[in-house]
């Protein structure tokens, strides 16, 4: 029996990373882009797990399957651990990758400690409620000026020790293979197979009963009635 999981994203990168990892099992991996407009979920939570969470519950009720969510972000010890869960929306709402780097290098200026991790969370959720959650860190350094083109994000301000480099100086697959975010779709890709017998489990629980027809047997559905 082939199982469903709903990526909550459009990023057809994460899809395609998704199924890479998960492509000795029986899943079929969609995204949001598979199905039509739907009401974006609200992260108002204090933390990643909150803000994941949120996120996969609100898909799975919609459309009545697993989804699965993930929230990250930076947090800078010298900032007491900003941006944290405001990452993608450090310098304003509408605030663009470049916007938000700009904005941190401003507020590390003279700080001497540049220590800081990234963090992801994911959250896969059934439509009754129940989720399970992998959560992975990745710790290094922010530097005074952006270095390199690739990557996304925070990525061009945070230097990697074991590289040597930023996160925008190497090739995806290379920071994949360390970043908060690979890990923890790793650790959700080695626990599949367990993972897809608890969503077996959770979905059919939250069928709805079958109907009781004793109810009905008094009825003589052989004779139109007028009311």
């Amino acid at each position: 029996m082939q199982t469903i999981i709903v990526l909550a994203t459009n990023n057809v990168n994460k899809v395609r990373e998704i199924k890479a990892l998960l492509h000795e099992y029986a899943v079929e991996v969609k995204s949001l882009a598979d199905f039509g407009p739907m009401p974006e979920a609200v992260e108002d939570g204090t933390t990643f797990d909150e803000n994941a969470y949120k996120k996969a519950l609100h898909y799975a009720k919609i459309l009545g399957l697993p989804c699965l969510a993930d929230d990250s972000g930076l947090s800078v010890d010298a900032l007491d651990g900003r941006p944290g869960v405001y990452s993608a929306r450090y310098a304003g709402e509408h605030a663009t990758d470049a916007d938000n780097c700009t904005k941190l290098l401003k507020e590390m200026e003279g700080q001497t400690n540049r220590n800081a991790h990234f963090t992801c969370v994911l959250s896969l959720a059934v439509p009754s409620g129940p989720a399970l959650t992998w959560e992975a860190s990745c710790a290094g350094e922010i530097l005074q000026e952006k270095r390199g083109e690739s990557g996304f994000g925070y990525d061009p301000v945070f230097f990697y020790p074991d590289f040597g480099k930023t996160f925008a100086e190497v090739p995806l697959e290379q920071k994949s293979s360390v970043s908060h975010r690979g890990l923890a779709l790793k650790e959700f890709a080695s626990e599949f197979g367990k993972v897809a017998q608890w969503l077996r489990q959770r979905m059919e629980e939250s069928k709805p009963p079958k109907p009781d027809h004793k109810e009905f047997e008094h009825n003589d559905w052989s004779q139109e009635r007028m009311v």
